[in-house]
């Protein structure tokens, strides 16, 4: 039981990085409607340069560790900002109307673009944060072994939780949130309605951006790096995930998400980790495919 409970534990971490990724993507494709490939490169091109910054900032500069690590934060966010603005504007807008497979082939050309840029930046070279605020945390003993989490842990999974709420309560009170619900239930209507649509999907866009942002500083913080290619992975784990809830709740999405991560952390607990990947994916395509034919049985009656 103490093992287990151990595991329970790992996957709270897990559980909130795919929950922060899971709201930020249901904010722009509640109202977008297609694929967005670009969603996990984002997440891994913000926690790239987090630590490419905070490198920077430490080795050039001469700032202190948390001097750099804080500039690395801003960067990030900064540069979540200016390419969720590009993205809204400049592929979003304009593919909107078009068949789902341009908005396909556009955003998978944009997860290269970024992931090739955060390889080119550091020279094909994995740089590496060192361990931060790694005192593990009993939460039980046992007689060889303590269920434990570090701090880095605990103060990551305490930001996400706090986010994912406030932004869930802004979000069912506000005035954007009604308009987003309007926006994503039938642009037109909202639209006949007064609601400025473009507006609206820019700041879900920003919005899911600075999620993706928040959620690659985390991890930085947390794993020391984030590879070049681990956009791909955790894009498309959020993809299926979404799928399967569906995109009228960000919370809900979150929920699932976070579910999604503790499975993975009990897997690997108990089978082998090597077919982790490939079992979730199946479960995901398992439940895809049986929610989706209720789902259009349901329309059909």
């Amino acid at each position: 039981m103490l093992y287990f409970f151990q595991q329970v534990l790992n996957g709270l971490h897990s559980g909130a990085l795919y929950a922060l990724l899971a709201f930020g993507y249901v904010l722009t494709n509640g109202i977008l409607h297609r694929t967005n490939l670009a969603y996990g490169a984002l997440f891994a091109f913000c926690g790239q340069t987090m630590i490419l910054t905070a490198a920077f900032g430490y080795q050039a500069l001469w700032l202190t560790l948390l001097a750099a690590v804080a500039l690395g934060i801003v960067a990030a966010f900064l540069y979540a900002g200016l390419i969720s603005h590009v993205l809204s504007r400049s592929i979003f807008e304009p593919l909107a109307d078009r068949t789902p497979n341009a908005i396909v082939v556009t955003t998978l050309g944009i997860l290269l673009l970024l992931s090739e840029a955060s390889r080119i930046a550091a020279d094909t070279h994995d740089l590496w944060l060192p361990p931060m605020l790694a005192e593990p945390i009993i939460f039980a003993r046992g007689a060889n072994f303590n269920a434990t989490l570090t701090l880095i842990q605990l103060l990551d999974c305490g930001i996400v939780v706090a986010t994912i709420a406030l932004a869930s309560w802004a979000f069912a009170r506000s005035s954007f949130g009604r308009r987003w619900r309007a926006v994503s239930d039938d642009p037109k209507a909202a639209a006949m309605c007064g609601v400025d649509v473009r507006a609206v999907f820019r700041h879900a866009v920003l919005a899911g951006g600075l999620c993706a942002a928040l959620a690659g500083v985390v991890a930085g913080l947390y794993y020391g790096n984030i590879s070049f290619g681990s956009g791909l992975v955790y894009g498309l784990k959020i993809l299926f995930v979404t799928a399967v809830g569906g995109y009228l709740s960000p919370l809900r999405a979150a929920l699932g998400a976070a579910a999604f991560g503790m499975a993975e952390s009990l897997w690997a607990g108990y089978f082998p980790v090597e077919w982790r990947d490939a079992w979730m994916y199946l479960f995901l395509v398992a439940m895809l495919v049986l929610i989706g034919t209720g789902r259009d049985q349901g329309k059909i009656a």
